[in-house]
C-alpha cells in the first residue's frame, strides 16, 4: 500500500501548516527528514532537511506508531511554518521518495474505516460535520462521529441474535412440545420493545431535513408585501420591491441561521385569481407547490388561507392608521417595526424548535430507509405465527441494519462517500 501525505490544516498561507504523512513508509520518511523518530506522541522540535541535506524547515513533529492511530497506519504530522513556499518545498520533498504520494480527498478517513478505526456512520458523521453550516447541523454530526448511531445499531443487533437464538430454539423444541404460550408471550415483548426503540430513532428527523432546514414560505396575493416582509426578516434587500402588482415572478430562496438552527425563507409569486399571463401562472404554480410542502406558510392576506397549508396568519402593513385593529388570531408585523419582526422570528423559532428537537444523533436518508426496512420485516415477518416465517423475518432485519455500519459497503458506495471529503482529511 502506497504511504499518503497532505497539508490537513487547510491551504497556505497560514501561521502553521500540519502536513500528516500516513502508511507503510512514513517512519523511514520522518527518519530521512528529521534524523530520527521521536518519542511516540511527544511534539518535538526538528530540523527537516531534503535529500541533499539542504534545511526545509524548523518543525515540530508528533510520531504515532500503528495500529492505535486515526488511519489505523504509522502516522506522523509536520507542524511548518504555513508559507506557501514552505510547505510546498517539503511536499516536493515528500513526492520525490518511493513509495510515497499525495492523498486524494478524504484518504486519510478512508483508511480509517478500512483499518477498523471507525464504521460507515461514523465516516457518513464526519463528512457531515465537515458540512455543517449550523450549530444544529454540527450537534448532531458529532453525536454520529461519536458513534451514537453505530452504539444504537449495535444493540439493535444484539437484541436480534437474542430473539433469533430464541426463535431457533422454539423450532428445535417444537416437535417436542416444550414450546409453551409464556414463550410465545416472552418473545412478542421483547420484539414489541425492539420496535419501540427503533421507531424512536425513526421519528427524528433526518440529516438532510435538517441540512435544509425549517421551510418558511411567504404567500398571500398580489402586492400583499411579502418582498417587502421577506428583505425585513432578512435584514437585507433580497427582493425587488415596487408598487406594481406580480413583480415577483418566481420562487427566491434565502437561508439564514438563527440561535443554531437553519431557516430557508422563500419569496413567491402573488397568488392571483385569475391571469392571462404565462409567465405569472407558473409562478403562481410554483408558489402554491412550494407552500404546500412549506414547515410554515406565512399567510399575508385578509381572506382565509387554503385549510391544508401549514398557515400562521399575518396582519402585514399593521403600522398604518387603517389597520391598527388586527384582528383575533393573527400576528401584526410590518417591515418598519423591528420590534414586531423580532416577535415573529420569535414564532417561527419555537414552531421550529418543536420541528428539529435534536437531542443526539440523527439518520441520513439511507440509514432511515434500511432501518425503515428492518422495522417493517419485523412488523410484517417477525409477529408471525409460523416461527419460520419469523426466523427469516430477523435474519433480513439482521442483513439491513448491518449495513448501517458497513457490513455489505461498495466500492461505489464509498467513492461517492469520500469524494465530499476535502483533501487531507
Amino acid at each position: 500500500m502506497d504511504t499518503i501525505f497532505a497539508v490537513s490544516s487547510g491551504q497556505p498561507p497560514a501561521a502553521i501548516a500540519v502536513l500528516r504523512i500516513s502508511g507503510p513508509h512514513a517512519a523511514a520518511t520522518v527518519e530521512a527528514l528529521a534524523g530520527g523518530l521521536p518519542q511516540p506522541r511527544r511534539a518535538t522540535l526538528r530540523r527537516l532537511r531534503d535529500a541533499d541535506g539542504a534545511l526545509l524547515d524548523d518543525a515540530l513533529l508528533l510520531w504515532f506508531p500503528g495500529p492505535a492511530t486515526a488511519t489505523g497506519e504509522d502516522l506522523a504530522e509536520l507542524h511548518l511554518h504555513g508559507g506557501i513556499a514552505t510547505v510546498a518545498a517539503v511536499e516536493r520533498t515528500l513526492a520525490s521518495r518511493p513509495g510515497l504520494r499525495r492523498a486524494r480527498g478524504g484518504e486519510f478517513t478512508r483508511r480509517a474505516l478500512e483499518n477498523g478505526r471507525i464504521d460507515l456512520a461514523q465516516a457518513q458523521g464526519l463528512a457531515d460535520l465537515l458540512e455543517a453550516e449550523s450549530e444544529a447541523q454540527r450537534r448532531a454530526a458529532i453525536a454520529s462521529v461519536d458513534g451514537e448511531i453505530s452504539r444504537a445499531v449495535a444493540r439493535w443487533l444484539a437484541t436480534l441474535a437474542g430473539i433469533a437464538a430464541r426463535i431457533e430454539a422454539m423450532i428445535d423444541f417444537s416437535d417436542e412440545d416444550d414450546v409453551s404460550p409464556a414463550d410465545d408471550r416472552q418473545l412478542d415483548a421483547a420484539i414489541a420493545a425492539w420496535l419501540g426503540e427503533v421507531s424512536a430513532l425513526l421519528a427524528r428527523p433526518t440529516v438532510e431535513r435538517l441540512r435544509e432546514g425549517y421551510r418558511v414560505v411567504l404567500a398571500g396575493p398580489p402586492n400583499a408585501g411579502k418582498s417587502s416582509l421577506f428583505n425585513a426578516m432578512l435584514e437585507r434587500d433580497a427582493a425587488i420591491v415596487t408598487p406594481i402588482a406580480g413583480t415577483t415572478r418566481d420562487l427566491l430562496e434565502a437561508r439564514v441561521i438563527r440561535h443554531g438552527q437553519l431557516f430557508t425563507l422563500i419569496d413567491t409569486a402573488g397568488l392571483a385569481v385569475e391571469t392571462d399571463d404565462p409567465v405569472e401562472r407558473i409562478g403562481i404554480e410554483r408558489a402554491r407547490r412550494a407552500a404546500a410542502t412549506a414547515d410554515i406558510v406565512l399567510w399575508l392576506d385578509d381572506a382565509p388561507a387554503p385549510a391544508d397549508w401549514p398557515v400562521t396568519a399575518l396582519h402585514p402593513r399593521s403600522d398604518l392608521p387603517d389597520r391598527a385593529t388586527v384582528p383575533a388570531g393573527r400576528i401584526a408585523v410590518s417591515r418598519d417595526d423591528l420590534a414586531s419582526i423580532d416577535r415573529l422570528w420569535q414564532v417561527i423559532e419555537e414552531r421550529a424548535a418543536a420541528l428539529f428537537a435534536i437531542d443526539g444523533a440523527l439518520l441520513r436518508d439511507q440509514q432511515r430507509a434500511a432501518a425503515n426496512a428492518a422495522r417493517e420485516s419485523i412488523e410484517r415477518d417477525g409477529m408471525d405465527r409460523d416461527l419460520l416465517v419469523r426466523a427469516e423475518g430477523v435474519r433480513y432485519a439482521m442483513r439491513q441494519l448491518a449495513g448501517i455500519v458497513g457490513a455489505d459497503a461498495t466500492e461505489t458506495m464509498l467513492d461517492a462517500l469520500f469524494a465530499r471529503f476535502c483533501i487531507g482529511k
